[in-house]
């Protein structure tokens, strides 16, 4: 207890001991590296699961260019990923990118307008992907009569993907010290340049981020892609049927027959996740640098 002098009375106050203070700071280090060797720990065993499991069963088989019952060949699955990623983020990074930076930077502060797109970005980013997939299917498939095609399960993963990137894309931008901004508007330059030149090299890192998340997410969605690009094998083009990876597992595993080649191609699907994450990050750094 320490004594003192308020308002000219003698007040007792409990003060903590450097010894009570190291002690807590101890327990809360402990907790923090727990929590992140328990994080950790749990990827890594989820990681190495799937590569003892799969690794074994992988056969050159099973990247033949013609699909048999026999082989099993995920060679059209994954040419049909790749072209599934990149044209669902050619539908929503511009999009979410633009739109973000209308909420941040041209859009009134407070006006109802903004909350209504904030609070709706963030409910959709919560529904079901089957949701997404039913939405898909009568919109697209249905209405729109593109048929069970990859331009309709891309044009359901980019609605998917749109509120992530959008709202990461608006925080991030607020989040640049609004002195840049005020420093660039003082040196005579104008709305458009300060946005473009100044403060987008300062939120790259946080926008590329919602693209990274993002192509984890279409890169392992299977029910949104079953429901609008089908699960044909073979190699698709827009308007026609194919299945990526994700649904090609999933069917894999659902036979029975063939629950060891699932776990392999598992192992595909990681690799080529975690490669197109390392080459997004490769180029978010060199933007970053850039800027």
């Amino acid at each position: 207890m320490t004594t003192i002098e308020y308002k000219g009375q003698q007040v007792d106050i409990a003060v903590p001991t450097r010894k009570r203070l190291y002690l807590g700071s101890k327990i809360l280090k402990f907790l923090c590296w727990l929590s992140g060797l328990i994080t950790v720990g749990t990827l890594l065993l989820i990681v190495a699961y799937i590569l003892i499991r799969g690794i074994p069963f992988l056969k050159p088989s099973m990247f033949e260019v013609r699909y048999t019952s026999k082989n099993v060949s995920m060679f059209h699955a994954i040419i049909n990923t790749l072209s599934m990623t990149g044209l669902s983020l050619l539908f929503a990074v511009p999009v979410g990118v633009f739109g973000g930076i209308y909420l941040a930077e041209y859009a009134k502060p407070g006006s109802k307008l903004v909350k209504l797109i904030r609070v709706t970005a963030e409910t959709l980013a919560g529904i079901p992907s089957i949701i997404y997939a039913l939405f898909g299917m009568l919109a697209f498939v249905v209405t729109l009569k593109m048929g069970i095609s990859i331009l309709s399960g891309a044009l359901t993963l980019a609605i998917m993907t749109l509120p992530l990137i959008l709202r990461q894309t608006e925080e991030s931008l607020l989040a640049v010290p609004m002195s840049y901004r005020e420093g660039s508007f003082g040196l005579g330059a104008g709305k458009l340049r300060t946005t473009v030149r100044i403060v987008l090299p300062v939120a790259m890192p946080g926008i590329l981020a919602a693209v990274l998340l993002s192509i984890g997410r279409i890169s392992g969605e299977t029910a949104a892609l079953i429901y609008t690009a089908g699960t044909a094998t073979r190699l698709a083009g827009l308007a026609e049927s194919g299945r990526t990876l994700s649904v090609h597992l999933y069917q894999l595993q659902q036979e029975g027959r063939f629950i060891n080649e699932a776990f392999a191609v598992a192992v595909v699907l990681l690799i080529i996740v975690v490669l197109m994450n390392a080459l997004s990050s490769f180029i978010a750094h060199k933007l970053t640098r850039k800027g």
